[in-house]
């Protein structure tokens, strides 16, 4: 059943596109991260041009995100406070990120931009996700445990002035590095339609030390917040957002993430996240050939 996607210009199997959301969504519930990073590159493959492909994915990460948000509101696992500050970040990023975005669509390399950013960002999660994972499945030795004990944020963020206390977080520290985080999160949002949870989560943890309860929950809410404001931003600016596209990827997203939830259930932890790190080495790989690898005729020629 072919539909005609209206801003990307061209007619699309609408299964397969719902097929698309479905597996993205699937794997968001089965592993626990937003599939944005997944989604952009995956229909830059299926042939949808890259601004249309990432501005169309914020719109489906804000949809999928808002039940997200409700579930861990319910069970008080949101830090407000913490969350307005990324959120106060993201916006201002979002907004740089916007004119970039329309910098580089101007000057005609967006496509080259964006195909760059995801090899360097995929390889390296990949890379770093899969030594966690060999490392906790016993495939790499594990290093003998440090004697120190680690502070519990980075010494860094520790030294920063004007502190406030976060309360639900459990933590002390200036606002001025959950404002970083929440700045650089909405540039990568503009630029790749990605919600940021993959970089903004262990960014929690392991820089500002976070309480585990409220991690999610609270990356939950600036996604949300983010990914709303980036929308506005390219449909305005951009005129990028196809909401047929964003729609049918919404469509099937809902539907496989409950599948994933429920298969997450009986998996091994360790083995999803190896899963995971293969999908986005082989993603950027496959980009990164797209880049290089010279087609075997340059141009081509669509009757209409």
């Amino acid at each position: 059943m072919d539909i005609y996607l209206p801003i990307a210009g061209l007619s699309v199997n609408a299964l397969m596109i719902i097929g698309l959301g479905g597996a993205v969504g699937f794997l968001t519930g089965l592993i626990g991260v937003g599939g944005g990073f997944l989604t952009t590159p995956i229909l830059i493959f299926y042939g949808i041009p890259p601004a249309v492909a990432v501005a169309s994915s914020t719109t489906q990460i804000t949809g999928t995100s808002v039940s997200g948000v409700l579930a861990h509101r319910r069970r008080k696992g949101v830090d407000y406070r913490m969350g307005a500050v990324i959120i106060a970040g993201g916006v201002l990023g979002a907004t740089l990120g916007g004119f970039l975005f329309r910098f580089l669509q101007g000057s005609g390399q967006i496509d080259t931009a964006i195909a760059i950013l995801y090899v360097l960002l995929l390889g390296s999660i990949g890379f770093l996700m899969a030594r966690e994972a060999s490392t906790a499945l016993g495939f790499i030795k594990r290093k003998d445990a440090q004697s120190k004990k680690k502070p519990r944020h980075n010494p860094l963020i520790a030294s920063l002035p004007m502190r406030w206390r976060f309360y639900r977080s459990g933590l002390y520290i200036s606002p001025l590095a959950p404002l970083a985080l929440g700045f650089v999160s909405g540039i990568l949002t503009v630029l790749l339609g990605v919600g940021g949870g993959f970089i903004v989560v262990p960014a929690m943890i392991y820089l500002l030390g976070m309480s585990a309860n409220v991690v999610v929950g609270t990356s939950l809410l600036q996604i949300l917040f983010v990914t709303g404001a980036t929308t506005l931003i390219h449909a305005t600016t951009t005129k990028s957002v196809d909401i047929v596209l964003a729609t049918l990827l919404l469509i099937g997203s809902v539907v496989g993430a409950q599948f994933g939830v429920r298969l997450a259930q009986k998996a091994k932890p360790e083995l999803l996240r190896l899963f995971l790190a293969i999908i986005c080495l082989g993603v950027a790989l496959r980009m990164a050939l797209g880049l290089g690898w010279r087609p075997s005729e340059i141009y081509t020629v669509q009757l209409l």
